[in-house]
């Protein structure tokens, strides 16, 4: 299997996600320039998080127009699972693959903590190795966190049942508490119609192994491996 982590100027997650990839979810990881245009043959795309164009404009709005977005683009339309994590989410929605928008975090500071999330459904490809409900502790890093959506999207969203991951508390409440930067409906992850497309802000590449603190993030790997390895994509 084959996956490869899109890098822009300001990147500074690329190597952790690289590492998570090859060292534990066993991928042939590649790091790949944000100028490339050919992305075919890889069965996954990482959008790394960082700080891509140094946040010019606003978060992810220079990188949305990178050469390299068009084929994933292309990628997300063939059905190929792509995964942006923190400034990759936020490039995902400025490239209109995921709907809405972030803003900046409620109380307008940068958060970084570990956070806990409730899985919302197990019956996706990034999170069929998830119990029904489970509990995940992941770290953030984030100023513009705060996901936003008008009133109608929100609603197919979750009508579509397209969040998969909420921020919680230790006993799976969904609090204002436990909502680290504001985000509507305590939404931490959401994805696209067809489910192949998902937008995190906290890190599972930073949660894959236990020297870091926890290992829960290699849920998603496991997911995706299991996917993959019965319906090879790419």
């Amino acid at each position: 299997m084959k996956a490869c982590v899109i890098v822009f100027p300001g990147s500074n997650c690329d190597h952790d996600a690289q590492h998570a990839l090859s060292e534990v979810a066993g991928f042939q990881a590649d790091f790949v320039w944000h100028a490339e245009t050919d992305l075919d043959g890889y069965d996954l795309i990482m959008i790394p998080g960082g700080f891509s164009y140094g946040d010019h404009l606003r978060s992810g709005a220079v990188a949305r127009f990178a050469a390299a977005m068009g084929p994933v683009q292309e990628a997300a339309r063939r059905g190929t699972p792509i995964l942006g994590v923190c400034n990759g989410f936020q490039v995902l929605l400025e490239a209109g693959l995921l709907p809405g928008a972030m803003l900046r975090n409620a109380g307008l500071e940068f958060r970084h903590d570990w956070v806990g999330l409730r899985t919302e459904r197990t019956d996706t490809i990034f999170t069929s190795a998830c119990e029904p409900g489970q509990l995940l502790r992941m770290p953030i890093a984030h100023g513009d966190g705060n996901y936003y959506a008008d009133p109608e999207t929100i609603a197919e969203l979750e009508g579509e049942g397209r969040v998969l991951f909420r921020y919680c508390d230790e006993a799976g409440e969904t609090t204002p508490e436990a909502n680290p930067n504001g985000s509507i409906n305590n939404i931490a992850g959401i994805t696209n119609e067809r489910g192949n497309v998902l937008g995190m802000m906290p890190h599972p590449e930073r949660a894959s192994e236990m020297i870091l603190g926890g290992d829960d993030g290699a849920q998603i790997w496991r997911s995706l491996v299991a996917h993959l390895e019965a319906v090879p994509v790419g």
